[in-house]
């Protein structure tokens, strides 16, 4: 049986006769990546790669599809006008854009249960291009682009192939570099919005309580705000853009 690792594209040979009769997880020799393999009917062996294979990346939800576009074409053309006239005063090429963290549209990748679509509802509405990923390989495709920096996740996601485990799985074995890129929310129903401490300790940057998704986007507002200021000078050293 061979599997890939999802983490780091490393090819693991497992020996048929050694394999478990039911699903199980092997470790990558690699990255210490836990990988879930789990069995079809027949017997065989299907990794989250081999999932991952199969699936597409999460889909965008249709809501605020149209405003999402408008606010990214409008930031387009700011930054344009403000690169321009920046080059005319200063009689300089270098091009600036400054001021565009605040401004830039977001995506967001909702990896929820019950509450899907409440929250992905309130964040369209709110502006954001909401992603929906139905199992870990549609989120770890979607998240492989780039562009999607922003995850929430609640522990009822895709319970049969261990969803909540897997993503908070994924985002403990990142290196310190990628992790930075990602905000990790988690959707709970006994959780405290904005518990700086309890999200400390589970490799969270945010926890957010089912009761408050009215309020999600003010509260995701404020939450990137802060972390932004947190790595602005970190962020303009190494030449990254904000989140």
């Amino acid at each position: 049986m061979i599997i890939r690792c999802d983490n780091c594209s490393v090819s693991l040979q497992l020996d048929e006769s050694k394999v478990p009769s039911g699903n199980f997880t092997v470790r990558c020799p690699k990255c210490q990546n836990l990988l879930r393999v789990q069995k079809d009917a027949s017997g065989r062996g299907l990794s989250t790669v081999e999932q991952l294979a199969s699936s597409k990346p999460a889909s965008a939800v249709p809501d605020g599809a149209r405003e999402f576009a408008e606010k990214e074409a409008e930031l387009q053309i700011n930054s344009a006008l403000r690169s321009l006239m920046t080059a005319l005063q200063s009689e300089k090429s270098t091009i600036e854009n400054e001021g565009d963290d605040e401004e830039k549209p977001r995506r967001i990748l909702l990896c929820l249960g019950a509450k899907l679509d409440e929250t992905a509802k309130t964040l369209s509405a709110a502006g954001y291009k909401v992603y929906v990923a139905q199992t870990p390989a549609q989120a770890n495709e979607r998240l492989r682009e780039g562009k999607t920096e922003m995850l929430i996740f609640s522990p009822d996601f895709a319970p049969e192939l261990g969803g909540a485990a897997v993503i908070q799985q994924k985002a403990n074995a990142m290196y310190s570099s990628e992790r930075r890129r990602l905000f990790l929310i988690s959707l709970e129903d006994k959780g405290t919005t904005m518990s700086a401490h309890d999200a400390f300790l589970r490799n969270l940057n945010l926890i957010v309580n089912e009761n408050d998704i009215s309020q999600l986007p003010l509260i995701l507002s404020r939450s990137i705000t802060d972390y932004n200021d947190l790595y602005n000078y970190f962020n303009k050293a190494s030449g990254l853009q904000p989140i």
